[in-house]
């Protein structure tokens, strides 16, 4: 039988949150670039023009497919000579604005844009849509990641059970294929690389 701490503090339920430690950290708007930077944490928390946003902690399926899409880009970084990153990862699309996408890949793993503290570039990303806010990778994401010259950008979306693949045109994204389950995914600047949708879906 497991027994409990009867001595240790004891969380109150009815608590209000540790208000005063936000104190101890720059307000919205006014964070610059080398205090996000410096900024220590298990989670995911991107950077936006002074502003920091802290994502929902994946679930456990967000993760099995991430690491799922992440063999298979592997397997082509490793044809092409490239590499391939999980986040928490940082990409800057342009000075004052970071992101960390689900997975980055470069298909030369020399590129200059492949930095120590965050990419400055990436030749496709993914991102596994997250039920808190869908808008977010479904728009946002989409919009931004085209302004940053992203040739292809992945989408997962568990909801429905599609995987879309976009590739750029112009200064906007059109969509290449929209995948759903039984179908087998292509992309579109890299032959080599497939993803079967429900395998992705059902990664274990």
């Amino acid at each position: 039988m497991q027994t409990v701490d009867r001595s240790a503090p004891q969380a109150d339920e009815w608590a209000e949150p540790a208000w005063d430690v936000a104190l101890l950290f720059p307000a919205q708007g006014a964070w610059s670039m080398e205090e996000y930077l410096r900024l220590e944490t298990n989670r995911l928390v991107e950077f936006s023009h002074g502003s920091i946003e802290v994502l929902p902690m994946p679930s456990d399926r967000h993760q099995a497919i991430v690491g799922y899409l992440f063999v298979l880009l592997l397997q082509l970084a490793n044809q092409l000579g490239g590499t391939v990153r999980t986040a928490p990862l940082r990409l800057q699309l342009w000075p004052g604005k970071l992101r960390e996408p689900d997975l980055l890949f470069l298909a030369s793993a020399d590129d200059p844009r492949r930095e120590d503290a965050f990419w400055t570039g990436a030749d496709l990303v993914v991102e596994v849509v997250s039920p808190d806010d869908p808008h977010r990778d479904l728009v946002t994401k989409r919009f931004e990641y085209a302004r940053a010259g992203i040739p292809e950008y992945w989408i997962v979306d568990p909801r429905d059970e599609s995987l879309s693949i976009l590739r750029l045109a112009g200064d906007a994204y059109a969509v290449h294929g929209s995948f759903n389950r039984g179908e087998t995914a292509t992309s579109a600047a890299y032959p080599q690389l497939a993803a079967d949708v429900s395998a992705v879906l059902d990664a274990p």
